[in-house]
């Protein structure tokens, strides 16, 4: 299964190529820097491939998580994502599929390892800075994937017992 999980470098380097983008915006539109401007077409192609991506990932982490076997997961791929575009509740959600997924980590590694809260309040502080500086926001909203796709690998790297196999509880 840890072979199936996103490829998060893709993200970063998506991110960085945002940033990039900015500063070449910048460089041949300097009225840009003042605000007011429209950014060019490349500027916002780059940064919105990244978002997708970023769902991409979230899809596919609850895709895998959908597959254990005897492992009950309360959260479809189509939610996971869906939910992140209903305003004021996606500020809620960073926090509610996490802790899901630390479910499923903790309860197959014996120990609360992984912590749902500091990725909530990531995801939150990173989609805020997106909003502010979309090359930045882009780069954090990765860290913490990159978090919970190493929690993820050390649950996968241990063999299921009984006792993980119980269906986790749904959300609300």
């Amino acid at each position: 299964m840890a072979s199936k999980l996103p490829v998060i470098w893709i993200g970063y380097l998506l991110g960085a190529a945002t940033i990039l983008a900015e500063f070449i915006a910048v460089d041949l539109h300097p009225e840009l820097a003042k605000g007011g401007a429209i950014p060019p077409l490349y500027l916002f192609l780059v940064s919105f491939v990244g978002g997708v991506y970023w769902f991409v990932c979230i899809y596919r982490y609850h895709i895998i998580l959908a597959q254990i076997p005897g492992w009950k997961h309360p959260i479809s791929p189509a939610r996971a994502v869906g939910f992140h575009f209903i305003p004021l509740y996606n500020l809620y959600w960073v926090f509610v599929w996490p802790k899901e997924i630390a479910k499923f980590v903790n309860a197959r590694l014996r120990a609360p390892v992984m912590k749902p809260l500091p990725v909530g309040i990531a995801f939150l502080g990173a989609l805020v800075l997106r909003i502010l500086d979309p090359g930045f926001g882009l780069i954090l909203l990765f860290f913490p994937l990159s978090y919970i796709s190493e929690c993820l690998r050390r649950a996968f790297a241990v063999t299921p017992t009984h006792a993980d196999a119980s269906p986790s509880a749904s959300p609300e």
